[in-house]
């Protein structure tokens, strides 16, 4: 198998030893030891305000800038066009409040965005309509679930201040083109911020070759903690910053800099450029695609795969099971930990709003399962999945075939 099975050198990770099989990296994915690891000194001994002027700040500040060193090498930045943030939602919020709130008039400029988003792009773009009548407008996306480059044209008005489109969606995985969405953006003059939580990390990203403006980070999607995250910002790009105050990160967000989780932001970089150089996505999609096929050999004719069929992150499997809940599938089935769509709604029975705008109609998006692999994910663990999410799935269509 490919290189994401587990290697001699991948640390062992005591929170998934309990027998349960994880399948919900797209949720959150586990610390890496290693990450704890770098970032332990600045817990106990390096402890000091990087902003101080005496002995003991010079550690925590080298900490930090090599943190951003190693983020913007794994996104192709400068160190400089990186700022820390309290998580991948808050980055959001930045690049979208700060990009528009930085004109002088928020109520004249349009935002345009699509309608599967995470809820911190929508939440932030409703927030600009509610508070300053901000125009926003949301991009329909097809079958595939991806948006239509010349209908982000169509839509781009003289107004236009700012696109966010997601990398990768978080409930199906589907990749969006942000190569060329972006390049539509920037050839009418405006911004272009992409929410990459989910792709960071698990794709090669390049923002130059992109050529997005912004670009948002989740730490916890990457193998470091949660409460860390990092906003891309491209030199010249003006924004108004949420957190006013002592100037740090460039004046963006104040107050004093959390360096230990910083540190593990950056240790997570260095793993996961290391990890891409040598073929991590290439190993995680061959279990993927065992793990569909396992499924489609114990139900045949039941498994659907939802969105594009090769556009879409390497570790995600996003199906649905024709006469099966997938809450009711995944609550008969302790074996495993996985979810029917993002871990934001994760207690709501209502349909996948991302399913429902793809479209699917409402009985077939209420049989989504999510099923996202990772670092720690191995062939058996595969095959013991799939025997228990078919064995579940025939129990309970079994009352739907008795006379």
């Amino acid at each position: 198998m490919g290189h994401a099975v587990r290697r001699a050198d991948l640390p062992t990770l005591v929170g998934l030893q309990g027998g349960t099989i994880y399948l919900d990296y797209n949720a959150s994915t586990p610390v890496d030891p290693r990450v704890i690891e770098a970032m332990l000194p600045y817990l106990t001994t390096h402890f000091g305000n990087p902003s101080s002027g005496h002995h003991y700040a010079e550690q925590p500040r080298r900490a930090l800038a090599t943190a951003r060193q190693q983020v913007a090498r794994l996104i192709g930045a400068a160190p400089e066009e990186i700022v820390f943030t309290g998580s991948g939602s808050e980055a959001d919020t930045l690049a979208i409040h700060g990009s528009v709130v930085a004109h002088r008039r928020p109520s004249d400029v349009q935002v345009i965005t699509q309608v599967t988003e995470h809820p911190a792009v929508l939440e932030a773009c409703r927030a600009l309509h509610r508070r300053y009548g901000t125009t926003v407008t949301y991009l329909p996306v097809g079958h595939d679930g991806r948006v239509d480059p010349h209908l982000l044209a169509e839509a781009i008005t003289p107004r236009t201040a700012l696109v966010s489109i997601m990398a990768a969606n978080n409930e199906t995985g589907v990749l969006q083109p942000i190569g060329e969405l972006a390049r539509v953006t920037r050839q009418r003059g405006a911004l272009f911020h992409t929410d990459a939580a989910q792709a960071v990390g698990k794709i090669p990203i390049d923002v130059g070759r992109l050529g997005v403006d912004l670009l948002s980070v989740a730490g916890h999607k990457m193998y470091a903690p949660k409460g860390v995250g990092a906003l891309y910002v491209r030199s010249g790009v003006v924004l108004e910053p949420l957190v006013p105050g002592g100037g740090q990160e460039r004046g963006l967000r104040a107050g004093t800099e959390n360096v230990a989780l910083a540190v593990g932001l950056g240790a997570a970089a260095d793993l996961a450029r290391h990890e891409l150089a040598d073929g991590g996505p290439h190993g995680l999609q061959e279990l993927r695609d065992l793990l569909y096929r396992r499924l489609n050999d114990h139900l045949p004719g039941r498994v659907r795969l939802t969105g594009h069929p090769t556009q879409r992150l390497p570790g995600t499997l996003h199906i649905t099971i024709i006469g099966v809940r997938g809450d009711d599938l995944l609550a008969a089935t302790p074996a495993i930990a996985a979810a029917t769509g993002s871990a934001c709604h994760a207690r709501s029975q209502e349909p996948s709003l991302v399913l429902l705008a793809m479209p699917q109609d409402r009985d077939q998006a209420l049989s989504a399962l999510r099923l996202s692999l990772g670092r720690w994910t191995t062939r058996p663990d595969v095959e013991r999945a799939a025997e228990a999410i078919a064995m579940t799935a025939h129990r309970l269509l079994a009352p739907a075939a008795a006379p």
